[in-house]
């Protein structure tokens, strides 16, 4: 079994919001189908909460911007860490996400670390 990352990338809404109750009712019922392979994942909120960090250079000055890194139609809005026997089951798995229906879901393979 490898770990894949299913990113999202969806409409930039505040997934905690009222009107997002129907969304996220999608989501949990995907939580609910995958939780034998799913490893985590988070819902993010908007990017206008974002922080951007960049650094110029190991140990250079460190230069901080509100908002996110690039303005787009879709946006990352969070990820699930899933547990797959191959990449084909993990798109079997991503096309299940509410988020490939109306958006994009860009699944990769992740490197175990330590």
């Amino acid at each position: 079994m490898s770990l894949y990352a299913a990113i999202t990338y969806t409409h930039d809404v505040d997934w905690t919001a009222p009107e997002q109750a129907e969304e996220m009712g999608e989501y949990a019922a995907f939580g609910q189908a995958a939780a034998a392979i799913m490893r985590g994942g988070a819902a993010l909120f908007p990017t206008a909460t974002a922080t951007t960090v960049r650094a110029e250079g190991k140990g250079g000055e460190v230069v901080v911007s509100d908002g996110p890194y690039a303005e787009t139609k879709e946006v990352l809005t969070g990820f699930f860490l899933l547990e797959c026997t191959d990449l084909d089951h993990a798109i079997q798995v991503a096309a299940t996400i509410p988020a490939a229906w109306n958006g994009a879901v860009e699944v990769r393979p992740v490197i175990p670390m330590g």
